[in-house]
């Protein structure tokens, strides 16, 4: 059977002030295509479907007429799990209309999936919490998924409570995932993995997030789950939550991020985005391949020091999203910074980089210098890194910040 592996679609998703949703009908449309093209038999959606709890109404439009159209109307089942972005009430929310068109939402792991028949044939034919297996008519062999949906902190007490949630994080995951590979999955029918969540080897050091994603870089205080943790009975692991492709690990079982279909920071610029298409049959190894996306508009990170150079590279360079890094002795002047805005639709961010004068030398605290209050020593840290004095604007979101701070 072919699987289609695609993660991290975050509909309704912005690049501060510029809408993606244009984009992202363009690029699912791609989804879709490709789909149809590989004749795809079943579809895995591993998390963070929206990029808030609380989509817009054109986001969740596109999210249904999507998947409605890569279930081929019901003829092809579409498992989808949440991820972190997403509302695990509002994610579930549809489940029994989109169950009767072969769409499986999961997002809890304490949700069981009924069993039964549905309208186009395929038949769930045993479930259990963070388990489905599934009888899709073309097949005579069964296919089996374990479901990870990301852990927030209440679904975390149900299993940990309130101590030792890092030291048990692991081998309580672990566990279960073994439990019900043992019970379920055998050499019989096609064993699957569907989560998201960050997946390393256990020893090698975790792959960096993207820029968005920073702030979540541990569950709930707890490291990075280990590929070890994926019952060997699994025959390919399809995750979400990481925005590039790369497989984490492809000896025994293919542990594989599918990448998000845009890139969604500048920490992706360039990347090629892709999704997956996995062949496998009961009893073998899983043969997968990635299929690289054109839709959408690349992100570059670009460095000037010269107005005409700029204007040039954006004249040739008209569909994308730059973040310009400008070299300058001073602040950009109002002419230049006119002329540069003015040139191109999809410039994100101007970034002064002031030279350093000639013979200065790099930020240094003195013994006497420690005397000193918090202001002054910004003003000589920002003099030495800029070659002048911040402004009043930075000054005053200096003191902002620093008020935050402040234990009183």
């Amino acid at each position: 059977m072919k699987i289609l592996h695609t993660a991290d679609w975050h509909l309704g998703k912005r690049l501060q002030e510029y809408s993606r949703l244009e984009e992202q009908k363009l690029v699912l449309d791609e989804i879709c295509q490709i789909a149809d093209q590989q004749d795809v038999d079943l579809i895995l959606l591993a998390g963070d479907i929206f990029d808030t709890f609380n989509p817009t109404h054109e986001a969740v439009e596109l999210l249904y007429k999507t998947l409605r159209r890569l279930s081929k109307n019901g003829t092809r089942p579409i498992v989808a799990i949440s991820g972190n972005h997403d509302s695990t009430q509002f994610v579930e929310a549809p489940d029994p209309l989109a169950r009767e068109l072969g769409i499986l939402f999961y997002s809890r792991f304490d949700t069981v999936i009924p069993i039964g028949k549905l309208d186009s044939g395929t038949e769930i034919t045993q479930s259990e919490s963070g388990f489905l297996e599934l009888k899709l008519p073309k097949f005579n062999f069964p296919t089996r998924i374990l479901l990870a949906p990301y852990a927030n902190e209440v679904s975390l007490r149900t299993y940990l409570g309130e101590e030792n949630r890092e030291a048990e994080f692991r081998s309580i995951l672990a566990n279960k995932w073994k439990q019900i590979a043992n019970k379920y999955c055998d050499e019989t029918g096609v064993n699957l993995f569907a989560g998201h969540f960050f997946f390393t080897r256990e020893g090698e050091k975790p792959e960096a997030e993207p820029e968005s994603e920073r702030p979540i870089l541990h569950v709930g205080g707890t490291q990075a789950l280990f590929t070890q943790n994926i019952p060997n009975q699994i025959q390919y692991a399809a995750l979400g939550h990481l925005h590039r492709y790369h497989a984490v690990s492809h000896d025994t079982i293919p542990v594989v991020y599918s990448s998000s279909p845009l890139a969604y920071s500048f920490s992706e610029a360039e990347q090629e985005k892709k999704v997956v298409i996995i062949e496998a049959e009961p009893g073998k190894p899983a043969f997968f391949r990635p299929i690289g996306l054109k839709q959408g508009r690349p992100l570059i990170r670009k460095k000037f020091d010269n107005l005409p150079e700029t204007l040039q590279w954006l004249e040739d360079n008209p569909y994308c999203f730059v973040e310009i890094t400008y070299e300058t002795e001073e602040s950009i002047d109002a002419s230049t910074r006119k002329a540069i805005m003015k040139a191109h639709d999809g410039i994100v961010s101007l970034i002064p980089q002031i030279k350093n004068p000639a013979g200065q030398e790099s930020f240094q605290l003195h013994v006497d210098d420690l005397s000193k209050d918090v202001e002054s020593l910004f003003r000589m840290f920002y003099q030495s890194e800029k070659g002048q004095e911040p402004n009043p604007e930075i000054l005053i979101l200096f003191k902002e910040i620093i008020s935050q701070n402040d234990p009183a």
